[in-house]
C-alpha cells in the first residue's frame, strides 16, 4: 500500500473552504483506479494544521491520478492555504 500525505497550514477562516476542496479532491480520487481510501486529519498540538492523506493500492496509482488531476484541481480550488510538506509512505508491516 502507498500513501500520500501533505501537510497544509490553513487559517480558521479558510478551514470550511478547505474541507469543501478536500472532498472535491476526494470524489475525484474515488473514482480512480487503485485509490483505497481518503482522510483529513488535524495536526494534534499544532495550531491550524491540517493533513489530506489519500491511501493508493500503489504508487503508480497515484502517479498516474497526479499526472492527469493535480494542476486541474489545484485550480478548482478555493482555499488559501500553505503547504507544509509532502509526505510519500510505503507499507511495510500491517496489523489488524
Amino acid at each position: 500500500m502507498f500513501t500520500h500525505a501533505v501537510l497544509f497550514m490553513v487559517k480558521p477562516k479558510e478551514l470550511a473552504k478547505y474541507r469543501k476542496d478536500s472532498l472535491m479532491w476526494a470524489s475525484y480520487t474515488r473514482r480512480a483506479p487503485g485509490f483505497l481510501s481518503y482522510r483529513t486529519l488535524k495536526r494534534l498540538e499544532y495550531a491550524n494544521q491540517y493533513f489530506s492523506v489519500y491511501l493508493w493500492d500503489k504508487k503508480a496509482s497515484h502517479d498516474k491520478f497526479m499526472r492527469k488531476y493535480h494542476d486541474w484541481l489545484v485550480r478548482k480550488s478555493c482555499a488559501k492555504v500553505t503547504v507544509l510538506g509532502y509526505y510519500n509512505l510505503k507499507q511495510l508491516d500491517r496489523v489488524g
